[in-house]
């Protein structure tokens, strides 16, 4: 433990702490949301009163941040998933596989086309056009060129850290991409999504972030299709290395 705090300078271990622990409003500010949070129900109950519902004291649910002069979203969620969804509407498998992506945006997919979702954990809900498979993405349930048409959403960068319950690997995001490589038939499609730099890191437990270069060299035995990129809460048809930190959206084809 000595020489692990020799490492770490106090400050960048402040740092992690404040991430691990730190809340997105200080005290006053909670606190002027929960003055006006009582401010209201007072109001409220000096209101006609609806006697088709009962109000209680102790039925109070505070939901003092919901309050916003714009709707949240998240555009890297917002973006990613219209446009792999679009993209699969567009191509119109019979069959789509997903590859450990969001339940509620494959849930969505599997609407309009069957999906069958892999993840190594299972999924306590189900519906008639959704099928799941319990697997690692680091081994596949499926055989070598398979599937017509893949997704793995904001996926490969998690791969190896342990976050999910997976195993600590340090080449997790390469034998994920290999594996998704291996099951994908010849003119089958691929749409992924990662977080792109300048320069490939790991932030370690979160996620890895990937140069573009080294998206394409993972993926180099396909043919890059598109690619598009998320930068704050805008959708770019190119890579803009002046613009920082993103998300990149990729559509590999596989060729014969």
């Amino acid at each position: 433990m000595k020489k692990l705090i020799k490492k770490i300078s106090v400050l960048k271990f402040l740092v992690v702490c404040f991430r691990v622990f730190g809340n997105r409003h200080g005290i006053f500010k909670r606190t002027f949301l929960l003055n006006g949070f009582f401010a209201e129900y007072f109001e409220f109950k000096k209101l006609k009163k609806n006697k088709s519902f009962k109000i209680n004291f102790e039925d109070l649910y505070p939901r003092i941040y919901d309050k916003t002069g714009t709707m949240p979203v998240d555009p890297v969620y917002f973006y990613q998933d219209t446009w792999c969804a679009g993209k699969i509407f567009e191509n119109k498998p019979e069959h789509h596989y997903d590859i450990g992506s969001s339940a509620e945006f494959i849930g969505i997919v599997s609407k309009f086309v069957p999906v069958t979702m892999v993840d190594i954990r299972p999924i306590p809900v189900s519906i008639p056009s959704l099928s799941f498979k319990e697997g690692s993405i680091l081994k596949l349930p499926f055989a070598d060129d398979s599937l017509l048409s893949v997704s793995s959403i904001c996926v490969i960068e998690h791969i190896g850290l342990g976050r999910y319950g997976d195993p600590i690997d340090q080449f997790g995001s390469e034998k994920a991409a290999s594996e998704l490589v291996r099951v994908l038939v010849s003119g089958g499609n691929l749409y992924i999504s990662v977080p792109i730099d300048s320069e490939s890191k790991v932030y370690f437990n979160a996620h890895r972030v990937f140069s573009r270069s080294y998206v394409l060299e993972l993926f180099g035995n396909l043919s890059l299709v598109e690619e598009k990129y998320v930068y704050g809460n805008n959708l770019k048809d190119s890579y803009d290395k002046s613009l920082g930190f993103g998300t990149g959206l990729f559509h590999f084809k596989k060729q014969p």
